[in-house]
């Protein structure tokens, strides 16, 4: 049997696609983040469902319920918050299970990042004011950040910048991307984006930790910086400008849409 992978979303249990709805309702036993989910996503499982919150749960006590189930003939839904692609521990798990010959795949979500932006009503790659979005995060009590990735470096590529995972160390991150961006730049906090106790704070780098501080925000919240935030007055993008020969749109994601399965090889 299969461990299916499913970006669960901001937490909105409208906000996962099709695919992943299908995949939860045919999985037995479902694998899940009670962090950081709205209940109503497990509305979609099996009435008879098995649930595991994974919240309390270590590394391996994870794989041993995914090989158990797997053992025993079970699908399981292992629901990731936001998109697997990003900070879901997606690439140690699968490791883990590669080495048991459990086979798995992976349904995208809708990332945290973009749901933020979605409730802001904003692009975050505005035409001559930003081209490039950076995800990262800071080092607290958690793995090392590569030494060449520290957040002035990062902030030295400007464009927008969307920090997870940051939202306790907030004032000590806008003083450092001051130099960079100005006291002055827009940024936008959003706490548990879509879900009924969403929080949006907008502010400058100058005053966003006060705001922060005093909504008693400590985890499951993005934080975006960057002009395009308040951009006004930028030039048209040529994607869809009349002075352009009409041929089809190149500039989005040509990507194919089959996702890949992973079986264990002999």
């Amino acid at each position: 049997m299969t461990v299916h992978f499913i970006g669960a979303g901001p937490g909105a249990a409208d906000l996962l696609t099709v695919r992943a709805t299908r995949l939860l309702a045919a999985s037995p036993v479902c694998l899940y983040a009670g962090t950081y989910l709205d209940a109503e996503v497990l509305g979609h499982c099996p009435p008879d469902v098995e649930f595991v919150d994974s919240q309390h749960l270590n590394l391996d006590e994870l794989v041993a319920v995914m090989v158990r189930a797997h053992r025993q003939g079970h699908d399981v839904a292992r629901l990731c918050s936001g998109d697997p692609s990003v900070y879901s521990a997606l690439a140690e798990q699968t490791r883990r299970l590669d080495e048991e010959g459990v086979p798995w795949d992976v349904t995208p979500g809708v990332p945290a990042y973009a749901a933020a932006a979605a409730r802001l009503g904003r692009e975050l790659t505005v035409p001559e004011v930003a081209q490039t979005v950076v995800l990262t995060r800071t080092q607290a009590r958690s793995t090392r950040m590569p030494q060449s990735e520290n957040l002035e470096a990062v902030a030295a590529i400007g464009g927008t910048v969307v920090l997870h995972l940051a939202i306790t160390r907030i004032r000590e991150l806008t003083e450092r991307l001051v130099p960079r961006y100005g006291a002055d730049c827009p940024v936008a906090v959003v706490h548990r984006a879509s879900q009924p106790e969403e929080v949006v704070l907008r502010g400058d780098l100058a005053g966003i930790a006060d705001a922060v501080e005093q909504a008693g925000l400590r985890q499951a919240a993005v934080i975006i910086v960057g002009p395009a935030l308040t951009a006004q007055g930028f030039v048209d993008s040529h994607l869809y400008s009349s002075r352009q020969p009409t041929s089809p749109a190149t500039d989005g994601d040509s990507s194919g849409s089959d996702l890949a399965s992973h079986r264990p090889t002999a």
